[in-house]
């Protein structure tokens, strides 16, 4: 697909040339800066610059903590306490860099879920959407290595779980688990290794992040109504758009201001309230805490992980035509896995022919009702897995896959979708009144 019609940049003078025909940095900045931009873009299309500027944070943060903290079973605990107590602003920075994760998470899944109900990962975006994905796998990869780095109570024996899942992949899982922890047991190995990862991935993760924007700046932004902007003249994609700079550049930080002062709040008065009491306590192997549970932002994912059981029927039918080799901790782990899949197939799996869910009526109400289901799935993960939980989480997980996997291909056949506008245009024009001018905007006259 062509590339939005607009003005490039042209080097004027001698050194500008020079530079220019060399390295086209200048042209490249520019042309992000002024990239065309749909007008009709809501408050929803703000996670993008929360998410850019958090993991900016997250690296320079993890930088400085990485300069005092002490990668050794014996000092590992003793170092986050010491960068807590002794290094001057080390308590901030830590508390940064702690809860920064969370809000990474929190921007992360508004971004998806805003992505899923415009239908974003439509074509021509499924690359866009794919390495979304992958993103988000390597941010959750990331999350758990450094959770794992204050060496405290939960940290020790959520690694024991977590790397003990692939333990469950028949045949190789045994092996596959001494080579994440470099022995039998979680111990110095581990450490190191997930230490050294932890520090790695966020600028892989950087890497992907500069692809990710290359992307959607190839095929232009989606919008709410998910109407393409006009490609066939300059004066045409004009009208559907609004350059990068200065609009959406200064709504996007008036958001992230907001954004961070409610983070600083939370910094600043309540800076352990999503941590886990259990993760001040140092290490100890033979103290098993009465409920290990993950961080928030893994529980929705860790209650699929734990609803199917070796006495739901699924399972059952799956470990006997397997003839054993898919049991109930294995199909917890694919299940697991498979959440994440479903959503990167989402491309394909949905049929309709409209893109956004603002058109969809019948839609509307079974996403309204996905979203639900996350938040009742990460609910119930925090819950032990006794008494009505595991049938809640089964529902949940149930419905999740069943979204997916049955209603996104079947809505677009039986659904009878109302009709989007016919330009971007049309659709700002009738929110905002035809106020548009080139350069800015005019407020209406009265006769208007």
């Amino acid at each position: 697909m062509a590339g939005i019609p607009h003005d490039h940049y042209e080097p004027k003078s001698g050194g500008e040339k020079w530079l220019h025909s060399r390295l086209p940095i200048v042209g490249l900045l520019y042309d992000t800066l002024f990239i065309p931009t749909p007008k009709n873009l809501n408050w929803m299309w703000i996670w993008g610059i929360v998410l850019t500027f958090t993991l900016v944070m997250q690296i320079a943060t993890g930088v400085v903590l990485v300069m005092h903290y002490t990668p050794h079973v014996d000092m590992a605990f003793a170092s986050v306490e010491h960068i807590m107590r002794d290094v001057n602003g080390g308590h901030m920075i830590r508390y940064f860099h702690q809860n920064g994760a969370s809000l990474f998470f929190v921007a992360v899944y508004l971004h998806m879920f805003r992505s899923l109900y415009y239908g974003s990962y439509k074509a021509p975006r499924e690359v866009t959407w794919v390495i979304g994905i992958l993103m988000f796998v390597l941010m959750m990869g990331t999350a758990f290595m450094g959770y794992v780095l204050p060496w405290g109570q939960m940290s020790f024996h959520g690694t024991a779980v977590i790397t003990g899942l692939f333990g469950a992949i028949p045949f190789i899982g045994e092996s596959i688990q001494t080579w994440l922890l470099g022995a039998s047991a979680v111990g110095q190995p581990a450490l190191n290794r997930f230490f050294s990862l932890h520090y790695l991935l966020p600028f892989v993760l950087l890497g992907l992040t500069i692809v990710h924007i290359w992307a959607f700046h190839t095929t232009g932004n989606n919008n709410p109504t998910g109407v393409e902007v006009r490609r066939t003249s300059k004066e045409e994609a004009q009208k559907d758009t609004l350059p990068f700079w200065p609009y959406f550049v200064i709504k996007d930080l008036f958001a992230l201001a907001i954004i961070l002062a409610v983070f600083m709040a939370i910094v600043g008065f309540m800076p352990n309230y999503l941590g886990h009491p259990d993760n001040y306590i140092t290490a100890n192997p033979l103290a098993t805490p009465s409920h290990i549970v993950p961080e928030w932002y893994f529980l929705p994912f860790y209650a699929i992980l734990r609803a199917f059981t070796a006495d739901v029927w699924v399972v059952m039918l799956v470990d006997w035509i397997s003839f054993g080799i898919i049991d109930a901790k294995f199909f917890g782990v694919l299940a697991m896995f498979g959440a994440i899949i479903v959503m990167a197939l989402a491309p394909w799996l949905d049929t309709s022919s409209v893109r956004s869910g603002r058109y969809r009526p019948m839609f509307k109400w079974w996403f309204a009702l996905l979203v639900v289901d996350f938040i009742v799935l990460m609910w119930v993960g925090a819950m032990p897995a006794e008494g009505i939980y595991p049938y809640i989480s089964l529902i949940g997980s149930a419905y999740w896959f069943g979204y997916f996997l049955i209603l996104l291909p079947l809505l677009g056949v039986i659904e009878k979708p109302t009709t989007p506008p016919s330009t971007i245009e049309a659709d700002f024009n009738d929110h905002y009144g035809d106020t548009a001018v080139k350069g800015g905007s005019a407020a209406p006259t009265p006769a208007e």
